[in-house]
């Protein structure tokens, strides 16, 4: 598209809806700046959310999350707060206490979901539900909670003979 003014290749894209009427106003950068529109081209990416949002709504750091430094890259809680994004992966774990509400205001949640298909599939809703018992199994016996490991185990059993 190009600029409406200058016919250089548009950057800025303005839509205007007053009375049901819609107008739009394709602009390059320089006659954006020229009419005083200048800062909306501006990308607004993931780290500005997170910056904003950290300032927001993350709990007040502490005594203990205030004095914690990745050991591999050196980032610090207030580093990240200032920036809005984590040095290494080290990190999540690091300041996982603090992290952890601010996730799940920016996901909803604490575990990624990932897609699924449109229509309500029985064998993948089952095949998911399978894949979460695997997990608790697994963290069952990493806490040695055998018995309710072996009600884990016999689920999955049941489950795989279904399928």
């Amino acid at each position: 598209m190009k600029c409406q003014l200058c016919g250089k290749p548009a950057t800025v894209h303005l839509t205007e809806i007053i009375n049901d009427q819609m107008t739009e106003l394709h602009l390059c950068e320089l006659c954006a700046k020229e009419k005083g529109i200048a800062g909306l081209g501006q990308p607004f990416g993931l780290q500005d959310l997170l910056t904003g949002l950290v300032d927001f709504g993350a709990p007040v750091i502490s005594g203990k999350t205030a004095v914690l430094k990745c050991e591999n890259c050196n980032m610090t809680y207030e580093d990240f707060r200032k920036i809005g994004r984590l040095g290494c992966s080290q990190c999540y774990e690091i300041f996982k206490e603090s992290l952890e509400p601010l996730l799940k205001k920016v996901h909803g949640s604490l575990q990624h979901l990932g897609k699924g298909p449109e229509r309500d599939d029985a064998g993948f809703q089952a095949k998911k539900k399978l894949q979460n018992l695997h997990l608790k199994l697994q963290k069952a016996i990493q806490n040695e909670a055998f018995e309710e490991a072996a009600n884990i185990r016999d689920k999955i059993k049941k489950m795989e003979k279904e399928i």
